[in-house]
């Protein structure tokens, strides 16, 4: 589980609570269906208005992605794997990687070693996987924008659903208490639609494109590891180049695991 995501919702809603206790509020007064009816139906109305239904159909997987914390590459070994192949290359050339290339369980590196193994130019190899990377950025883009566009729906529709009630509380001002509780009550959609745009929705299309982030840059890593590979660079230069997307304290461990050749 990505436990940012699951305290980040919990801190938000015991933020909300208290402090509505502490101005004085019941809680009782969330329990409003009319609200609830207007910020979350008419959010998913908006929603499902502005996105073709094969991009909506995604929306399990991406809730999938924000909340479970999925297994990230040790990019340290990723860089000593390219270091071993450079070494390995200059002494037996691309071909000795064949079988060690069938072993790869995952599809993009596996797909890039095997276009240097054919013989592609390192031009040709760099431009295809950017490519590849640059299409799946995309896709990533879209799902993002989906929660994005639902954050800038609800608090509008929040400030709709407190016209409304202040329209149905304007309707019966014979009862000064009843139309102050009709006010209180109008507002509450307000505060669902602003909670749930800027503590929900808006932080999902966030935590997606971070996550976008760091699957491009390990990308990225095996992009320059292949083409160096495929240039026959030597393994210290496969290492310093490689590095320079680690962090300052990724790269000093790094180096403290070296490999000597």
């Amino acid at each position: 589980m990505d436990k940012g995501s699951i305290f980040g919702i919990i801190l938000g809603f015991i933020a909300i609570g208290v402090g509505m206790v502490m101005k004085g509020v019941h809680l009782s007064a969330l329990v409003n269906p009319a609200a609830l009816l207007i910020i979350f139906l008419g959010t998913a109305a908006s929603v499902l208005i502005a996105f073709p239904m094969s991009t909506l159909k995604k929306v399990p997987k991406l809730l999938k992605k924000i909340f479970m914390d999925e297994q990230k590459r040790d990019m340290k070994q990723t860089i000593s794997l390219f270091e071993n192949w450079a070494d390995k290359c200059r002494k037996e050339g691309l071909l000795a990687l064949q079988k060690e290339v069938e072993e790869l369980d995952d599809e993009f590196l596996r797909s890039g070693i095997l276009l240097a193994i054919d013989g592609k130019t390192p031009e040709f190899i760099r431009e295809l996987l950017v490519e590849k990377v640059e299409a799946m950025e995309g896709r990533h883009q879209k799902g993002a924008q989906i929660f994005s566009q639902a954050g800038t729906y609800a608090p509008t529709l929040g400030v709709l659903g407190a016209v409304v009630g202040l329209i149905a509380a304007l309707g019966n001002m014979n009862d000064i208490e009843a139309l102050g509780h009709a006010i209180s009550a109008a507002f509450i959609a307000t505060l669902f639609g602003i909670f749930s745009g800027y503590v929900l929705w808006h932080p999902f299309a966030n935590k997606l494109k971070e996550k976008s982030k760091e699957e491009s840059q390990e990308k990225y890593i095996m992009i320059e590891g292949i083409i160096s590979v495929t240039n026959g660079e030597s393994p210290i230069i496969v290492r310093e180049k490689l590095s320079s997307y680690l962090s300052a304290s990724e790269i000093e461990n790094q180096d403290d695991r070296s490999v000597e050749y």
